[in-house]
């Protein structure tokens, strides 16, 4: 069951828009948008907390510091289109506060736009990036801290720095995790050059949320119709990413990091049991496996963001339902609009289990009181 009610806000933060990964803006229901209605989420008469960990943000004011290097055709979306712009300007928060009333979505962990992340740039001008990005972020946080928690920005092409920047953000600017690519540059995250990173994350205590931003390396068969670079490409580079942290050893070297996948993990807790299959059968590729890959799955978190109640079923019995937290993937049309609605579509799920997916976890992860 759900309720209405109604409640008034208004905010504006300068240089910061919020973007998102997919195809094409989200459309607005003009019956529920407009009017000031926030959507309660009910279970057994008691409101839930729903927390959305997915979303996206542009920061505007780096613009200056990138503009003249040629590898920009993922902004040059944003940047370009005039139409996309008025939609997304942070300028206009008041629209996406409607969205979140809407959707029923009490409080967002802000992220970047996945464009945004430049490994291309040196050390100097990766700081200065980083720096406006996560000032932004966190200044929209700080205006309404009731509604947004921070997901800020690492240099992970330069691990030192990054480190030094998460330890930056979490203490000067309350910022609740960090959002990362699924590779740097081609490298792959449980490279042991990052292994600074991941023991400083574990250390702590941040989540890190992985996202992908398509498939590199598979580039070449992934052109023509259908998208195929987001549709399969993005889950198909969060399979790779994690599959690599699980067979190289990184979550037995660092087992207490909190580990967020988007797109509920790609393609791999659909197909685990392949994974499991090798390790058990031919163990002299496996060596660096401590237990089965799909025990290293309940170490994990997963965002609900897979479309259909049965692949989110399948999820939830696979990584176990206190795995699991809302993703939107705001304001493109990879998203979606009824996060809650398909959390609630999936059967058997007790309440403990479906307030903990709604927004107990998140909440808990990124220290929401």
């Amino acid at each position: 069951m759900k309720r209405r009610q109604f409640i008034k806000h208004s905010a504006s933060v300068a240089g910061l828009s919020f973007v998102g990964c997919g195809l094409g803006a989200m459309s607005v229901a003009a019956d529920e948008s407009h009017d000031g209605q926030r959507r309660q989420v009910m279970v057994n008469g008691k409101r839930m907390l729903t927390v959305d960990i997915h979303c996206h943000s542009y920061v505007h004011d780096v613009w200056p510091l990138i503009e003249e290097y040629d590898d920009l055709g993922y902004l040059r979306s944003v940047v370009d289109n005039e139409h996309l712009r008025k939609k997304i300007d942070l300028n206009n928060v008041d629209f996406r506060l409607q969205q979140m009333d809407q959707q029923g979505i009490d409080v967002q962990a802000v992220s970047l736009h996945v464009g945004q992340y430049h490994h291309w740039a040196d050390r100097d001008l990766a700081a200065k990036i980083v720096s406006i990005q996560n000032e932004k972020i966190a200044e929209l946080c700080s205006q309404h801290p009731d509604r947004f928690v921070g997901l800020g920005a690492v240099a992970l092409q330069h691990p030192d720095l990054a480190v030094q920047q998460m330890r930056h953000a979490i203490s000067e600017s309350n910022m609740r995790g960090f959002m990362i690519t699924a590779s740097i540059e081609g490298e792959e995250l449980a490279s042991p050059r990052f292994h600074p990173f991941w023991a400083a994350a574990e250390e702590l205590g941040t989540v890190i949320f992985i996202h992908p931003r398509n498939f590199p390396a598979g580039q070449s068969r992934l052109g023509g119709n259908g998208r195929l670079d987001n549709v399969i490409g993005n889950p198909l580079e969060t399979t790779v990413a994690l599959s690599h942290l699980i067979f190289e050893g990184t979550l037995d070297r660092f087992p207490g990091v909190k580990i967020c996948a988007a797109h509920g993990g790609g393609y791999l807790p659909s197909y685990i049991g392949r994974s499991d299959h090798c390790a058990s059968n031919t163990p002299q590729f496996c060596e660096a496996v401590g237990k089965l890959p799909s025990e290293y799955l309940k170490q994990l978190y997963f965002d609900s963001l897979i479309y259909t109640t049965e692949n989110l079923q399948h999820l939830i019995n696979t990584v176990g339902a206190e795995q699991v937290v809302i993703g939107t993937d705001f304001p493109f049309g990879m998203g979606v609009s009824d996060a809650d609605d398909h959390v609630l579509s999936v059967s058997g799920l007790t309440a403990a289990q479906q307030e903990a997916i709604l927004g107990g976890t998140a909440a808990r992860l990124l220290g929401i009181g």
